[in-house]
């Protein structure tokens, strides 16, 4: 039991004094404190009396499984990877060191920091503050024992309320401008001596990055209610994939101030509230939207001037800020180097050589929604803290805090509700019509920026200018099911289809992504008496159905049937393992997997590969099928197969390997096998791996925390995982545990009333204080 001694008024008087960003400091009639119980599996279920003390042992307690993980993203979102790390390294998001500071050193300035800051409540300022408070008195406490291996330097250090901020604006900003780091980072106008020199692998990560952006931070979600539900009440599957180490890695905690909040769920790290999770009465989950959250202007230039542009027929100059960042230099010398970042009105100007060029004639300019956005940390809590589903709907309404992402829920009367009410660019589909160049499509919105009628329109209703007001955003209430995994918004439901919004919000009448479509097959194959139970949302992810399989399986079948001709020797392998394949993903599922993985990577880059094709009146099950007795199609798959073989030969895979023995997560020097696989192929629990030397593959993304919530009369009833774990640390013996549940499929009830916690065969109760000599350092470096 750790109890701090009592401060003094006359010490806390003091203390005040240095404190730059609070408004509201701690009482010195209290102390600031929290009882931190964690139960199986190392969850903390954190309680205290007010927001500060929740903020201060949740700060703790992260610290305490994740502190290295924690302390190296302070160090990104302040831009100063190059001073302690070297210019050339690269970030655990494959940035060069030196792009990720200027971007950083961009995005967080004091004044853009200071503001966020003054937007945000008593409430939440408390629990940031309580947070960083919590971190430090563990880093020092950890600083006595002596500090993990991988932690060790002096660019370990106390935080500040400001740095999770910082943290907080990285988030907002992973849905625009993030993805552009690089672009932003390089932009230089033409003929200018100082620029970074355009680095073709920078920039091939960076399109990769862009590409990938909805699946390494995807989801899956399904909200059931009373008429779907096997007790009349709402039930709801969270299944987010998100990135399995970095800034992104989600924690699970149960969060509670008596009277006043009771939650349990997962947060992103730096967050002192819940962003996925459950309370009382209502369950909720995020999946990445297919929403626009920026847009590109293009830039007329002043043909004497690159750095001037023209709107309205007006000469204007761009903004020049320029940023400065301490890069150590290969004596160990730490100087600074300074770039000029340009801005029109729009935002600033992104250049992507062979796509987003700075000549003499154009320029573009990048404009975020979420650049904006100062409300998400009051929209997260509101959630935390709503009583009922109309509550929650209501707080979304009105904050509009949500940034990327949908939101569905359920309440323990069996309402559903899906909403795609994030922050999304005022375009109607008439300006797009008017400002943008239809040959460029709609996967990057692209407006004349020297016209001013092309701005973002501006809604007197919404919470943010530029911005859609809620009321025009699409949203679903049901008593049936709502669904979701990241395509639009149009058929959460197909009994009611969301159409007519500004293709910047939802674009329907597209092809539909096959988890949502296998999502769509289980939904409408009730079981007893059309009801769905706990264990039928379990098996859509644990049951590991490679959904593409079934549409395309039997051609690829008969054409290893066929006469294979000269090739037959190498491909007879292939078709021998495509037989003997299970269809699935799971850990004994054949090498078979790894094969019909590859074929289908490369015959998805064609689209005249179906014998069926997409048709909108038909979307759950179009395209379908391999047109294998076409002549092109059929050269297509000999092709793919044939690469298939050479490719697994390459990676040194035996024909009786299996799933299992491919697919893995390194911890400690230790792997454990991860059944799923990319979702591409429709496998809902979508897990996103990479190559390893060893002819192995990685996980890195994928399906993270996992929540099956269901209520009575008594409350709810969750049951979770966490995929990765609880710590990042490989030395805690939270490190693999839930890694090891999860690859042999084992769930575990996740305790949330006091009788469940304190009966929890792990339960231990840990009382954390606020030091006296730490309370002044909270805001302030």
């Amino acid at each position: 039991m750790i109890i701090s001694r009592q401060l003094t008024g006359l010490a806390l008087a003091g203390m005040f004094l240095g404190l730059s960003l609070s408004a509201h400091a701690l009482s010195p009639a209290a102390q600031t404190g929290a009882d931190i119980r964690r139960t199986t599996f190392g969850v903390p279920h954190i309680r205290a009396q007010d927001e500060r003390g929740l903020g201060f042992g949740i700060g703790y307690a992260y610290a305490q499984d994740n502190l290295c993980l924690l302390a190296n993203e302070i160090v990104t979102v302040n831009g100063e990877r190059s001073r302690y790390f070297g210019p050339e390294q690269f970030t655990v998001e494959e940035r060069e060191n030196r792009v990720s500071d200027l971007f950083f050193t961009w995005l967080n300035t004091p004044q853009a920091v200071s503001e966020f800051w003054q937007a945000q409540s008593v409430e939440v300022r408390e629990l940031v503050q309580g947070y960083a408070a919590g971190y430090n008195q563990y880093l020092a406490e950890r600083r006595q024992q002596g500090l993990p291996q991988q932690c060790q330097g002096e660019w370990v250090r106390d935080i500040a309320a400001e740095d999770l901020v910082k943290l907080t604006r990285r988030l907002l900003v992973e849905g625009g401008v993030g993805q552009f780091a690089e672009a932003l980072a390089g932009a230089t106008p033409p003929q200018a001596t100082a620029r970074i020199d355009a680095d073709d692998r920078a920039y091939q990560l960076a399109s990769t990055r862009l590409q990938r952006f909805a699946l390494d931070r995807g989801s899956n979600a399904v909200a059931v209610g009373s008429e779907r539900s096997f007790n009349g009440r709402g039930m709801l599957l969270a299944n987010p994939h998100f990135p399995w180490v970095g800034g992104m890695r989600f924690y699970q905690m149960h969060l509670t101030i008596p009277g006043k909040l009771d939650v349990m769920g997962a947060a992103l790290p730096g967050l002192p509230m819940i962003n996925i999770g459950f309370n009382q009465h209502l369950a909720w989950t995020h999946t990445v939207d297919s929403s626009k959250h920026f847009t590109l202007y293009r830039l007329q230039l002043d043909p004497k001037d690159p750095t001037r542009y023209l709107l309205d027929g007006k000469s204007l100059p761009m903004s020049k800020q320029t940023v400065t960042v301490q890069v150590k230099q290969a004596d160990g010398q730490v100087v600074p180097v300074s770039r000029d970042i340009y801005s029109s009105q729009f935002g600033p100007i992104v250049q992507w050589p062979g796509k987003l060029d700075w000549d003499h004639q154009y320029a573009f300019s990048l404009r975020d929604a979420n650049l904006d956005n100062d409300r998400v940390l009051k929209q997260w809590y509101a959630m935390n803290r709503a009583a009922n589903l109309q509550e929650l709907q209501d707080s979304v309404h009105k904050i509009q805090g949500i940034p990327w992402v949908n939101t569905l829920a359920v309440d323990d009367k069996g309402q559903t509700l899906y909403m795609n009410l994030s922050v999304v660019p005022n375009v109607s589909a008439e300006m797009l019509g008017q400002c943008s160049d239809p040959r460029a499509g709609l996967q990057m919105i692209v407006l004349d920026g020297s016209n001013s009628a092309c701005a973002w329109d501006i809604d007197s209703q919404a919470a943010q200018k530029g911005i859609y007001a809620s009321s025009q955003l699409p949203q679903l209430l049901r008593k049936d099911f709502v669904q979701h995994s990241n395509d639009s918004a149009w058929l959460a439901n197909p009994a009611q289809p969301l159409t007519g919004f500004s293709p910047l919000i939802s674009q329907d009448g597209q092809p539909l992504g096959l988890r949502a479509r296998f999502a769509l097959s289980r939904l409408a194959t009730p079981g007893k008496a059309g009801t769905l139970a706990v264990k039928d949302l379990q098996q859509m992810v644990m049951d590991d159905q490679v959904y593409l399989a079934g549409q395309v399986m039997p051609d690829l079948l008969k054409f290893c049937a066929a006469d294979l001709g000269a090739d037959a020797t190498a491909l007879k392998p292939v078709c021998a393992s495509l037989k003997g394949w299970d269809g699935r993903a799971n850990l004994d599922s054949g090498i078979g997997l790894v094969h019909f993985q590859n074929i289908m990577q490369a015959l998805q880059e064609s689209p005249d590969v179906w014998r069926v094709a997409f048709d909108p009146k038909d979307a759950q099950h179009t395209p379908r099928g391999l047109a294998i007795e076409q002549a092109a199609v059929a050269k297509a798959v000999r092709e793919a197969m044939l690469a298939s073989a050479q490719m697994t030969a390459k990676m040194g895979l035996q024909p009786d390997m299996r799933w299992g023995d491919v697919q893995v997560v390194s911890s400690g020097g230790q792997q454990t096998p991860i059944h799923g696989g990319p979702g591409t192929l429709g496998i809902y629990n979508a897990i996103q791996s990479v190559p390893r030397e060893d002819g192995r593959l990685e996980v890195v993304s994928g399906t993270s925390y996992l929540q099956v919530v269901t209520f009575d009369d008594k409350g709810p009833h969750a049951q979770g995982l966490l995929a990765f774990s609880l710590s990042s640390d490989p030395a805690s013996k939270y490190s693999r545990d839930q890694t090891e549940a999860f690859s042999k499929k084992q769930w575990s009830v996740l305790p949330f009333t006091e009788q469940q916690i304190k009966a929890d065969p792990q339960y231990q109760l840990q009382s954390v204080r606020e030091s006296a000599e730490k309370v002044g350092k909270v805001a302030t470096k």
